[in-house]
This record gives structure tokens, sequence and C-alpha cells, in this order.
């Protein structure tokens, strides 16, 4: 029998109306929402449920509402007799949804999950001023062509994401993301896309929020996942919680290596089924062009979780 891991999806992956469905169906996933209301002093499954989407996307709110929904479809599955460390070999998440896959996984509490992704939102945004830092997808070009257009492009320009063969992101400030965006069209990429972000995730230009994740992260209790992490800087399996500590407080910075993330699961992990657990399908598709060789199936409706449950019986 091959093995499984649950990964769980990054920012972008929001939308007006998350989490609703599941909140109806099961109890389990209206008790993570208003444990994590709780944690902020704020209703944040309101704003889930009901938007407005400019107030989602906010990266302070985007980010522990995608980790909130996520461990909601965790608490579902175990409530029904399917837990996290029966059920996966591995876990594994994308940028913030490297917390997702910790709290699922035992190493954070929920709470602690939810404050820290709020801090980490907040730490974020204020590390740049709007307007000054940008990101973009590069597309149609291999992992070493980008970094080396981004090394040419003047100012801060770093490979913040690559995503899968052929999807790269880079993020730095404005005017060298554009630089940069020219010139990988001149090179042949098919296509240079500005993101819709209001911030410059996974630079240099993020060191003042690494520093503030360092000092949150060192006030927090962790464990031992109760299944290995493949984590985002590392693109290997981590389990000891002071390592996991340094690497989160990397990934500030860092670039998410997500191609070897799951190349590793697939190939020495011997994972055959990658399940995205959580908001849309962004991974499931990532996954089926990096290993065309796995099964990726998205949970994330209470259809996909019984058809997971009848599958499993």
């Amino acid at each position: 029998m091959g093995k499984s891991a649950f990964t769980f999806p990054g920012q972008g992956s929001q939308a007006v109306g998350m989490g609703r469905e599941l909140a109806e169906a099961f109890p389990e996933a209206r008790a993570v929402f208003d444990e994590v209301d709780a944690a902020l002093g704020q209703s944040l499954s309101q704003i889930m449920f009901e938007g407005p989407d400019e107030t989602l996307r906010l990266t302070e709110n985007a980010q522990p509402a995608l980790m909130a929904v996520s461990v909601a479809v965790v608490r579902v599955l175990e409530a029904r007799g399917v837990s996290l460390r029966d059920a996966a070999d591995f876990v594994a998440g994308h940028s913030l949804g490297e917390y997702s896959a910790l709290c699922a996984a035992g190493t954070f509490s929920l709470a602690d999950a939810a404050r820290l992704l709020r801090i980490r939102g907040e730490a974020m945004q204020r590390a740049v001023p709007v307007g000054e830092g940008a990101m973009a997808a590069i597309l149609g070009l291999d992992l070493e062509a980008v970094r080396a257009i981004a090394a040419e492009a003047g100012g801060v320009c770093d490979v913040a994401n690559d995503n899968a063969p052929g999807q790269v992101v880079i993020s730095g400030t404005a005017a060298a993301v554009e630089a940069a965006m020219a010139a990988a069209k001149a090179g042949g990429a098919k296509r240079a896309l500005p993101l819709p972000v209001s911030a410059p995730f996974h630079c240099s230009l993020m060191q003042p929020a690494a520093d503030a994740m360092a000092a949150a992260l060192a006030e927090v209790e962790m464990a031992a996942p109760v299944v290995p992490l493949v984590a985002n800087v590392r693109a290997r399996p981590v389990t000891d919680p002071a390592e996991i500590r340094t690497l989160l407080v990397e990934q500030v910075t860092g670039m998410v290596r997500w191609t070897e993330s799951v190349s590793w699961l697939a190939g020495e992990g011997g994972v055959d089924a990658l399940y995205e657990l959580g908001t849309g399908k962004v991974l499931t598709g990532l996954a089926k062009r990096i290993a065309p060789g796995a099964t990726a199936t998205a949970l994330n409706t209470p259809a996909d979780i019984e058809a997971y449950l009848s599958a499993r019986s």
C-alpha cells in the first residue's frame, strides 16, 4: 500500500464564502471557526462567510482564515474516526499553509496558530510600504533561468516561490520586479504576470517580519508533529520543534521550494496520494504537474469529505 500526504494551501486561495458550507454541515468545523474568532477577538468567520472581499484579502485576515478552514477539515475527519496520524505519512503547507500543517499535526494549538498568523500577516504588511514592493509570476522559464534574470534586475529581486515546472514567482522592489518581468519576456517567458498582493513576500525585504516571527515563535509552546513536516525552505522532512521554529523564521524571507517538496514526497517519500485540505484547488493542480504519477485530490467541501470517507471504508 502506498503512502499519503496532506497538503495545506497558501495565500491566494481565499474566497468569500470559504468555510461556510463546512460550518453548516459539521459542528466540528463550526467549533474551529468559533475558537479562531475567540483567539483573535474578532469575528473572522463572518468576514470569511460574508466578506467583503477586500477585507478578507488583507494579509492579516487571509492567513488565519485559510488555516482555520484547513484545520476544520482535519477536525471533521478526526470526528469520523480518521486521525491525521493514521491517514497521512507526511504533511506540507505552502507558505502560511505550513502553519496549518503544523497545527493539524499537533505542533501548535489552534489558538496559537491563529495568533501567530495574525502577527505574521501584520508584520509582513508593515515590512514594506504599500506600492514599494511587488511580486510577479514568470511562466514558461525554468527556475535557474528566472534566478539569473532576478539577479540582474537591479535592486532587490528574489525568487519567492518555485511552484511547479515553468511557474516561478519573483518578489522584491517594484522597479526591480518590473525590470525582471521585461527581461523574462525578452528571454522567452510565455507570460510575466504581476500578482495582486499587498507586499513582496518571501524576499529579503521581509527581514523585519522574520525578526517579528522569531520573537513571536520564541514565546509559543511547540510539540513534535505526529507525522513529519516537509518544510518549505528545505524540501525535506523535519520533526524537531526547535528546527521547525528556525525554519519558520527562515521561511519569511526564503523561497518556497514547492516543486522540490512535492517531488521529494512522490519520490523518496514514497507518496502516491496527495490530498489538499482547505480552500481551493491550487495545490492539487500543481501536484498534477509536479508528480503526475501520484493522485491529487482536494478535500474542501462536505461532498469531498464524504467521498474520501467512503473510499476509506
